[in-house]
């Protein structure tokens, strides 16, 4: 058995797949690299049979959840992390995170991250940010870090899936779902992956439909996770204003296109929190109230107020 098993999906990210890898051998640890790749056509595959250290899956392009369900089902380490193969690990991260993950016996070993744009080349580290709810803090109360930059127990996320479902936000759910089993965190105070933008697409920054998608999808998980948490009895006030924080900006976004069923979520926001002030200008606010939710974003797309 190996101490991690580092998951990398990728779909022709050849040019920066190699690096992804690279990162992972220079990391520290008894590491295991299990890469899956979805039907790339770039030479991908091949290069990855040139790799004497990589346990290499080939899939039929069935999208980045299935790939990183047979990775799962490959993989060996006590722990394990996630990695895009557009991404690479920080110097370190794994050894330090293994080696305070064994410290604390800790079943999760958060940390910040690093982003770099690769046009502008600008890096700028995202520190933890220390918060005693970690089910709060993954809804919404504050800065909620990345999981590429955790290191799981792998017992933690047995039976815990990225589900095709929710594939536009699946590692949210995937978090969230792991917060709700309450595991034992330990901070690493170090950046432990840096995340690159670039101009090529990705998930989470979808345009057209695919944005709207993504929208719905976010609102989608936490009206489950929000059903979940209210059916064990641990729907606190806080974990329902931190919600709110985060599905408020997705429902306005939303009701762009969709106002109707945006307005179906922001009546579900009322019955969580009678209290909601909707943060907006006076004028906004007085017009929801009047003239309703859907009927104001219907004006405001069509007349372009001020918002």
């Amino acid at each position: 058995m190996s101490d991690i098993s580092v998951v990398i999906p990728t779909f022709n990210r050849l040019w920066a797949l190699p690096q992804a890898v690279e990162s992972c051998r220079s990391a520290g640890g008894n590491v295991e690299i299990v890469v899956v790749d979805d039907g790339s056509t770039d030479g991908t595959w091949d290069w990855l049979q040139a790799q004497q250290d990589i346990v290499a899956i080939r899939t039929d392009n069935w999208g980045k959840d299935w790939a990183v369900e047979t990775a799962l089902s490959a993989a060996r380490g006590e722990y394990v992390r996630f990695l895009d193969s557009d991404d690479w690990l920080c110097e370190d991260a794994n050894a330090d995170q293994l080696a305070l993950a064994r410290e604390t016996g800790a079943d999760l070993v958060v940390a910040g991250y690093e982003d770099y744009d690769e046009e502008s080349g600008e890096r700028r580290v995202n520190a933890w940010n220390d918060c005693d709810d970690f089910i709060a803090q993954q809804l919404g109360e504050g800065w909620a870090s990345h999981y590429s930059a955790f290191l799981f127990r792998r017992e933690l996320i047995r039976g815990i899936p990225h589900r095709q479902d929710f594939a536009l936000r699946d590692d949210r759910l995937f978090i969230l779902e792991v917060a709700m089993r309450q595991p034992r965190l330990a901070v690493y105070r170090q950046p432990a992956f840096v995340h690159r933008r670039h101009g090529g697409e990705r998930l989470q920054y979808a345009a057209g439909f695919k944005r709207d998608l993504g929208y719905w999808t976010h609102i989608a998980i936490y009206r489950k996770v929000l059903g979940l948490l209210e059916q064990r009895g641990e729907l606190t006030s806080r974990r329902k204003q931190a919600a709110i924080r985060t599905l408020w900006p997705n429902v306005r976004s939303f009701a762009k296109a969709y106002p109707r069923e945006a307005a179906e979520v922001v009546d579900w926001i009322y019955r969580l929190d009678p209290q909601f002030v909707p943060p907006v200008r006076p004028a906004l606010a007085l017009a929801y109230r009047v003239l309703g939710f859907a009927t104001t974003e219907r004006l405001l797309r069509l007349r372009s107020l001020p918002q």
